[in-house]
């Protein structure tokens, strides 16, 4: 074989290659792993869920975008990373509920029951809590406005009974 000819084999045989590769590659990196596919989807963006009983339910990353939930039962409901924006949960019973994580932004929380709820690392930005009842409430390293944080610490009190902590502490209470 001559040269010549053999250089002409190394590129076909070196664009064969690189051309495996890249589709590889470009199959890997476009891929949506199997384990991250959602199990269930939870969406009640905008519905009325007033009066409903979701108590001790997995809504666990479910959806409730401008959903009114008045006086809805999600006591020992599992809330995680749920995303609550733009909601009404007046009088709502959220006892015992775990909101670790869960984005409550413009919520209405005005006398909702939040005895012993878990809010850790939840961000609620526009979030009221008037007249709402946080005896044990976990508000660690969540994110709420001032103004309310001062508003339930001259009103809080307890422990929460899962994380074992305070719920003035929890808020930065003085």
């Amino acid at each position: 074989m001559s040269k010549k000819s053999m250089k002409s084999v190394f590129r076909v045989l070196l664009s064969l290659i690189l051309s495996v590769a890249l589709a590889f590659g470009w199959v890997m990196l476009s891929a949506t792993p199997a384990f991250a596919l959602p199990k269930k989807i939870i969406n009640y963006t905008n519905i009325n869920l007033s009066d409903r009983d979701f108590s001790n339910s997995d809504l666990a990353g479910g959806t409730f975008v401008a959903a009114q939930m008045r006086g809805t039962n999600f006591q020992g409901a599992d809330l995680t990373n749920a995303i609550l924006t733009k909601g009404v949960l007046w009088k709502a019973n959220l006892s015992g509920a775990n909101l670790s994580g869960a984005l409550a932004d413009r919520i209405t929380f005005d006398g909702a029951n939040l005895t012993n709820a878990n809010f850790t690392e939840a961000i609620m930005t526009r979030t009221r809590f008037f007249d709402a009842a946080i005896s044990g409430a976990d508000f660690t390293d969540a994110i709420i406005d001032a103004y309310q944080v001062t508003m339930m610490c001259e009103k809080a009190d307890g422990v929460n009974p899962v994380t074992g902590v305070s719920t003035r502490e929890s808020l930065g209470c003085p």
